[in-house]
């Protein structure tokens, strides 16, 4: 009889001495963080994962790295197996192709452009004392406010209270409060130009 038959040719007393010898392989790794159990594992299920990720349209260079990926998870997260659940098998195929799925997803995500921190180049003297001219104008336009207009702003843009917080705290109605803030925001624009 040819040794190469395929599995479902196999006697299932074989299937289930070969799944015997898996899940105990996987309970010494996690019981005991057994090396050779997991180099017995390794031996036999890493060019399986690879084949398998292969055969599913992975180049050779992917391939390997998910099956290396796939080993090192099998190592740390041996604790999660359930042989009532699934074979030793299945777990570990199953494992392999939630990586092949992660590794499209990467593959098809696009590289996040390089987020530039601060300033490209050091601002302008001039930039700065307009900007401290414009600050100041807004001061004074501010200042300029009605007292019923001037108080809403402040509480909305210093005090970074929304319209319903600034109602709750003055007792106002919200419509009074967003016309009041919006006729103070127009008088505003017009004094900044």
């Amino acid at each position: 009889m040819p040794t190469d038959r395929l599995d479902h040719d196999r006697p299932k007393n074989d299937r289930n001495a070969e799944n015997s010898l898996w899940t105990s392989c996987i309970a010494r790794i996690r019981d005991e963080s057994d090396e050779v159990a997991f180099a017995q594992l390794f031996g036999h299920f890493a060019p399986r994962v690879k084949g398998f990720l292969m055969k599913s349209g992975a180049s050779a260079a992917l391939a390997e790295e998910c099956a290396q990926d796939v080993m090192a998870t099998l190592w740390q997260k041996s604790h999660l197996f359930d042989p009532t659940r699934a074979s030793a098998a299945t777990w570990i195929f199953t494992i392999a192709r939630n990586r092949r799925i992660d590794a499209l997803r990467k593959a098809r995500r696009p590289e996040p452009e390089d987020v530039v921190w601060g300033p490209d180049t050091v601002p302008d003297q001039s930039d700065g004392l307009a900007l401290e001219e414009e600050s100041a104008q807004l001061a004074v336009a501010i200042a300029a406010l009605p007292p019923k207009q001037k108080i809403l702003i402040e509480a909305a843009y210093f005090g970074d209270l929304s319209h319903s917080e600034i109602a709750e705290k003055t007792g106002l109605p919200l419509g009074t409060i967003k016309s009041r803030i919006r006729l103070a925001l127009d008088r505003l624009r017009h004094a900044m130009n």
